[in-house]
Parts: C-alpha cells; sequence; structure tokens
C-alpha cells in the first residue's frame, strides 16, 4: 500500500522560504513520478510541479518556475519542494500524489495516491 506523507508547513511572510517533504512508502518508486499540488480556499485543486523519479525530471506549472524547485533523496524515499521568494498567493494546503508512469503528469485525476496535505500560509 502506497502512504504518501506530507510535512514541513507552516506560517511565513512575503519573500520567505518554506521546503516540504513527502516521505513515501510501501514499494519502490522508480517507476514512479511525484506530484506537487495546492489548493486554496473556494478553489479547485491546482497543479505546482513535479518529478520524474528514475530521471530526476522536474516540471512546473509557470506561475512557480524560479521560485519552486523539486527534488527527491533515494535513499530517503522523500521527495522535497523547495519554495523561495514566496508569495501571499501561494498560501494554500499543498498535497503530494503519485502515479505508475514514467511520464510527465499534471493533472490531478491522474494521479492515484495522495497524501493528507500540509498547510502553507503566507502572509504580507
Amino acid at each position: 500500500q502506497v502512504q504518501l506523507v506530507e510535512s514541513g508547513g507552516g506560517a511565513v511572510q512575503a519573500g520567505g522560504s518554506l521546503r516540504l517533504s513527502c516521505a513515501a512508502s510501501g514499494r519502490t518508486f522508480n517507476n514512479y513520478v511525484m506530484g506537487w499540488f495546492r489548493q486554496a480556499p473556494g478553489k479547485e485543486r491546482e497543479f505546482v510541479g513535479g518529478i520524474i523519479w528514475i530521471t530526476g525530471y522536474t516540471f512546473y506549472e509557470h506561475s512557480v518556475t524560479g521560485r519552486f524547485t523539486i527534488s527527491r533523496d533515494n535513499a530517503r524515499n522523500t521527495v522535497y519542494l523547495q519554495m523561495n521568494n514566496l508569495k501571499p498567493e501561494d498560501t494554500a494546503v499543498y498535497y503530494c500524489a503519485a502515479r505508475n508512469t514514467i511520464s510527465v503528469v499534471r493533472t490531478s485525476a491522474e494521479y492515484n495516491y495522495w497524501g493528507q496535505g500540509t498547510q502553507v500560509t503566507v502572509s504580507s
């Protein structure tokens, strides 16, 4: 059974940084793509970025490109979302997701497994 557990959320001021972690367990994730999504109150869940585990290839939503960086630690089976220069509009619950495929996946409906989410609040 795949389990994803996010951590690292919190409250920061605009311009600050946070690093979210997604600890993955239950199987080997070499054949998986891992995605980060976020959902603000009253809004739909939106794609933030992703990483193809075996290659380390990363892809991002336009509004976070240059500010957010995704990486993975094979030894810890953990994916990270480093968020710099945070803005109030980045405030949301952030989710980690996984799908058993080696390809770029940007749509939430295509991911099979989800974590419980972690809250990020950015004040101006």
